[in-house]
């Protein structure tokens, strides 16, 4: 460039070099300008990513202001729990409480008949019978209160929309069951530990009446809550008016009394089959005679006031589906002739060993309490046996069986030809009843047994108590067999109820004519307490069982029949479990909440009983002696000889 401006003249020089200035800062304008255009594309593009991050972020965060948003203007209608599912944890716990309850509902009752009849024979086996009740009671009493406390929570965080809706409606009875709780707890207090002070006279008489008021407190902490389960499966259309009339109108909803009497008899059933379990295995585990003669007494009572309660269970049960048709049908085939219809098929087959462990509890009192009766009676015995068995077999078989295309081809359908007319409820019904009758003329037989009539009028009440039990027994099964010719109206509302009537009947005629017949009669053997065999004290836990085993079982029936529905045909089950569990599933969770409960009423058994066997071991010195050993499974007459065969255990008590 330098030599090249040499070369030039003079004024081209200079225009030449004002040029070659000229292109320098066209170049160094350039060159700027592309620094400020990298500058500016790294600045645009900075910006741009954080936009870009902005803007993701801003995506990743709308659903939590959406939700926000919504649990703003909306309340959570469900929460979960990873695992083991909401509505499972609730089902155990629910089911847990309920049977705790009945149990702690039941035994009130007997405890307190026992203390009466205590007090007006003067015989203190029964109060000291109605004591160690009442101390089973007072055990249980806190750990029931404990899973309602535990339950309740769960609802309100589980289902807080369903609880919101129940809670507007029965608020003013939620009062109400909190004063019946404190005067029942207080009244509970007074009645446990006042039972020494008040042992006698007036003050005995005070005793007795706190111990109706317990009664009449625990019925109506009972019914408080049942109108609130029962409003869930047939509510009724709400009046208009005060907080107070709202809830009387959802309380007196149509299946709320059926369930109040059904759950008061099987509260009554549970209580006595759980003190009769208990009972049996102190008996298996007592170490002195005395022991043995109290629990063989004290499981005889529990299963009398078991079998008590189970007579009239199966009529309480019928008249609460009687009303569940009539207030929806649709909810009543669910139940009966829907997918819940095998779990009537379960029930049958609970209730027959219910009524089969009964009966062979009262057989083995005859056989082994009185001697001389095993002869006399084995023929009766071997009789109802086989009436049981029979109408067990009749009650068990389903109307629609299970069966591949080709067995159903070759039966002409899914009804067998033969078996198909016992699946009905004409024939159920029918073999019901008569499995009712037969344990009670178990029960008579028994409380007959070792008695020699000597009213001369007794052949003609003996003819008279023979022929209403025959006609009794002949008119069920003509009603049962003429219901298959009938309109199913006609059957359900005339036929099933006059089977009833007719065993009620029954009931009311034959007990009063026995113990006047009894009155008089001349006592020709003794009965022996405590030469039970053992296998008598594990038919005791085997009633337990399936009596806890059935009321599951039917819980979750009555559960499962309002379907896909919270509150049926108000408020629709939205959540992830709206749908009825299997009936494999469902019986795992049964067959868990059984053991569950036999768990903890063992535990509760336990804590009970340390302060007895304190004073035993602080009562007994020296060695035990060899006679004093508890009866093993499977033992041999032999090992229970040294205490059975003794002058004392022969000792009539």
């Amino acid at each position: 460039m330098t030599a090249r401006l040499r070369n030039q003249q003079p004024g081209n020089r200079r225009e030449a070099a004002n040029d070659i200035m000229v292109n320098d800062e066209v170049r160094t304008m350039r060159h700027q300008g592309r620094i400020v255009t990298n500058h500016g594309r790294q600045l645009a593009g900075r910006v741009a990513l954080l936009a870009g991050c902005a803007a993701l972020f801003g995506l990743a965060g709308m659903p939590d202001v959406a939700l926000a948003q919504e649990s703003a203007s909306a309340p959570t209608a469900y929460r979960d729990i990873p695992y083991i599912g909401s509505r499972n944890l609730v089902w155990i716990i629910a089911q847990l409480h309920l049977l705790l309850a009945g149990f702690v509902l039941g035994v009130p009752i007997f405890a307190w008949l026992c203390e009466i009849v205590g007090w007006k024979s003067g015989d203190k086996r029964y109060d000291k019978l109605a004591k160690e009740f009442t101390k089973l009671l007072t055990s249980s009493y806190a750990t029931t209160a404990l899973f309602g406390g535990i339950l309740l929570f769960m609802l309100i965080g589980f289902y807080p929309k369903l609880m919101t809706y129940l809670t507007d409606i029965f608020f003013p009875s939620f009062l109400v069951y909190c004063a019946l709780f404190l005067v029942e707890t207080a009244t509970l207090y007074l009645y446990w530990y006042g039972w020494d002070a008040m042992a006698e006279g007036n003050g005995k008489k005070f005793h007795i009446f706190l111990g109706f008021l317990l009664n009449v407190f625990a019925f109506f902490i009972m019914i408080v809550p049942n109108s609130w389960a029962t409003f869930q499966a047939s509510p009724v259309v709400l009046a208009e008016g005060s907080d107070f009339a709202r809830a009387w109108a959802a309380t007196w909803n149509p299946t709320w009394w059926p369930v109040n009497v059904h759950r008061l008899i099987a509260n009554v059933v549970l209580g006595g089959y759980i003190c009769g379990a208990y009972a049996g295995i102190r008996y298996l585990s007592a170490k002195s005679q005395e022991e043995r003669y109290h629990y063989d007494w004290m499981g005889y009572v529990g299963n009398f006031i078991g079998v008590f309660g189970l007579l009239p269970l199966p009529f309480a049960g019928y008249w609460l589906m009687r009303e569940i048709y009539q207030y929806n049908q649709q909810m009543g085939i669910t139940l009966m002739g829907g997918f819940l219809s095998w779990l009537f098929i379960l029930q049958a087959m609970l209730i027959g060993v219910l009524f089969l462990g009964s009966n062979y509890y009262f057989w083995l009192g005859i056989t082994h309490r009185i001697p001389g009766s095993e002869t006399q009676y084995r023929k009766p015995i071997m009789a109802m046996l086989i009436i049981l068995l029979l109408c067990l077999a009749v009650w068990m078989t389903p109307h629609s069986l299970v069966a591949s295309l080709a067995e159903a081809q070759q039966m002409g359908g899914t009804h067998h030809p033969l078996l198909g007319v016992f699946g009905v409820m004409s024939a159920k019904m029918t073999v019901a009843n008569l499995m009712v009758l037969v344990t009670f003329m178990s029960f008579i037989m028994y409380w007959r047994a070792g008695k020699q009539d000597t009213a001369g009028w007794a052949k003609v009440a003996k003819a008279v108590i023979g022929a209403v039990l025959a006609l009794a027994g002949i008119a069920v099964i003509v009603l049962g067999v003429w219901g298959y010719f009938v309109p199913a109206i006609i059957r359900i509302n005339y036929f099933s109820t006059s089977q009833v009537g007719i065993v009620i009947f029954v009931m009311l005629t034959i007990t009063p004519l026995t113990a006047l017949l009894l009155k008089s009669a001349k006592t020709t053997t003794e009965m022996v307490w405590g030469k039970m065999p053992p296998r008598a004290g594990y038919a005791l836990v085997l009633n337990a069982v399936m009596v806890i085993l059935l009321m599951t079982l039917m819980g979750y029936a009555r559960s499962s029949s309002r379907v896909h529905w919270h509150v049926y045909g108000v408020m629709r089950d939205s959540s992830q479990y709206a749908f009825s569990p299997a009936l494999g599933y469902a019986a795992t969770l049964m067959a868990l909440n059984t053991f569950l409960f036999c768990m903890l009423v063992a535990f509760i058994f336990w804590v009970a009983t340390m302060g007895d066997k304190a004073k035993a071991t602080a009562g007994v010195k020296g060695p035990v002696e060899p006679g004093r050993i508890p009866a093993m499974a499977g033992g041999a007459q032999s090992l229970d000889g040294a205490a059975i065969d003794s002058p004392e255990a022969n000792r009539p008590v």
